[in-house]
């Protein structure tokens, strides 16, 4: 059984493909996204729609998503961004959680996914 490693670092890969199932790292904002909690979910959403690509697949095809959020009073403007990026019909299971810090100060928002292949 083959493991596929998608943009492979030091640390970590951005997804691993095994047995048609896709696992993504946490995405996170650019650097310069600033603090909009709403802005940076959309270049979240944005990096795990490259990423899904890359590895065969797409947002309608995401079994299950958790978010972590630094300040839940942020719930709204997450929920709007992914509530304009999800596919009616197609949507996951998924979690939100709050968590105090993410790897670096400026992140408020972060997002994994676990997808099928198509």
């Amino acid at each position: 059984m083959s493991i596929q490693r998608i943009e492979t670092g030091p640390r970590m890969s951005q997804a691993v493909v095994h047995q048609k199932t896709i696992y993504l790292a946490g995405q996170v904002a650019d650097h310069d996204a600033g603090p909009s909690v709403y802005t940076q979910t959309q270049q979240a959403l944005a990096s795990i729609d490259r990423l899904l690509a890359a590895a065969g697949s797409d947002k309608t095809r995401i079994l299950s998503a958790t978010i972590w959020l630094t300040d839940m009073d942020t719930f709204a403007d997450m929920n709007r961004a992914w509530e304009a990026w999800v596919v009616p019909g197609a949507t996951p299971a998924r979690a939100t959680v709050h968590s105090a810090r993410l790897a670096a100060p400026e992140y408020r928002v972060e997002i994994g996914v676990i997808a099928a292949q198509a």
